[in-house]
């Protein structure tokens, strides 16, 4: 088996063995790193994502790869596509092909490094350009789990971006002590996630009544967990206003079927705030319901209540109960841990 060029890493990488170093003559890019990888993925290939800014759009389509970064304000991986902008072919990039860094595959790893999505959200709010494709062609994806993904790991990451910054849609992952910013829907999808210790930082929107909304899951009713927020810190920008943010709203994405394009019925989203502390932009209300199309073509609100949208042991100013807020009991609670979440996956530090 061919292997890349060993590199001796300094830093808190010293005691590590790196199969690639990210800057290097040999590879002077992430993506020429990630080639250099055997296909078969059946042990770690570590890359060593030196300092600086990394402008790369990457697909990780091969097992068991690990970034491994040198601080997530030293080592950025970075690019500025959008739903709404279009590729080298003059198509859009869709929401499910804009996100800077896309896995497809099994065991994928990042540490102390930053994601972003550079895409100027706020700049072009208004920008006509994005409406052929729809009011929200400025979503911009910065971290794409997509299907292939299972088992990834991310440990002290920003991932950083505007609407639709995380995209989970597919597998299990972890993330532990990250922090990941945004503003609409800015963690979503159908994946399985459990985030613990994270700072979930929403960003300001100029103009907005409702500034944004956090967690935005597309669960399968067959599974019996989503998106679940462990011992998480909900904070702001400066210039939110207080009560402006919800927890999030409930997605059933449209599905083509033999008499159709509709609101896929097998979607029923689950997300879970389990001791979080919360600041006090998060609205008393909690959580807003989400327009879908029905299969008769009208378009209905996915009401909160309807969904699998709940809390435990919420802190801080944000936290609340009300009828449309509600609250695990502690015997439910305690069902919601990280190895049901994670479905008998074993981490290993």
């Amino acid at each position: 088996m061919a292997t890349a060029g060993l590199v001796a890493c300094r830093s808190r990488f010293a005691a590590t063995r790196m199969d690639a170093r990210v800057g290097s003559a040999e590879f002077p890019t992430l993506a020429a790193a990630i080639a250099a990888a055997p296909a078969d993925g059946r042990h770690p290939f570590r890359i060593q994502v030196g300092a600086g800014r990394w402008h790369e759009k990457l697909i990780i389509d091969k097992p068991n790869i690990h970034l491994l970064g040198e601080g997530r304000a030293r080592s950025i991986i970075s690019f500025d596509a959008a739903a709404g902008l279009r590729r080298p072919d003059g198509e859009p990039w869709g929401t499910w092909g804009c996100a800077s860094v896309i896995v497809r595959a099994p065991d994928f790893r990042a540490e102390h490094l930053t994601i972003e999505n550079s895409f100027d959200y706020v700049g072009n709010l208004s920008a006509p350009k994005f409406e052929p494709i729809g009011p929200n062609g400025a979503q911009a994806v910065a971290l794409m789990l997509d299907a292939g993904a299972d088992r990834c790991l991310l440990q002290d990451v920003d991932i950083r971006g505007h609407q639709d910054t995380l995209f989970v849609d597919a597998g299990r992952s972890l993330f532990r002590r990250c922090r990941i910013s945004g503003s609409v829907d800015f963690v979503f999808g159908a994946g399985q996630s459990w985030l613990e210790d994270c700072e979930i930082l929403s960003r300001f929107r100029p103009g907005k009544e409702r500034q944004g909304y956090i967690a935005v899951p597309s669960t399968l009713q067959s599974q019996a967990h989503g998106l679940v927020f462990s011992k998480c810190r909900l904070m702001r920008e400066a210039g939110i206003p207080d009560g402006s943010v919800a927890l999030g709203r409930a997605w059933r994405p449209g599905r083509s079927f033999a008499d159709g394009k509709y609101g896929d019925p097998a979607v029923l989203g689950s997300a879970v705030f389990l001791s979080c502390w919360m600041d006090a932009h998060i609205a008393r209300e909690g959580w807003d319901p989400m327009a879908y199309t029905a299969r008769d073509g009208r378009r209905v609100m996915l009401q909160p209540l309807d969904a699998r949208l709940f809390e435990f042991d919420s802190r801080g100013p944000g936290a609340a109960q009300s009828a449309g807020r509600r609250w695990l009991d502690a015997a439910s609670a305690a069902q919601v841990s990280m190895q049901r979440v994670l479905q008998g996956w074993t981490i290993l530090d």
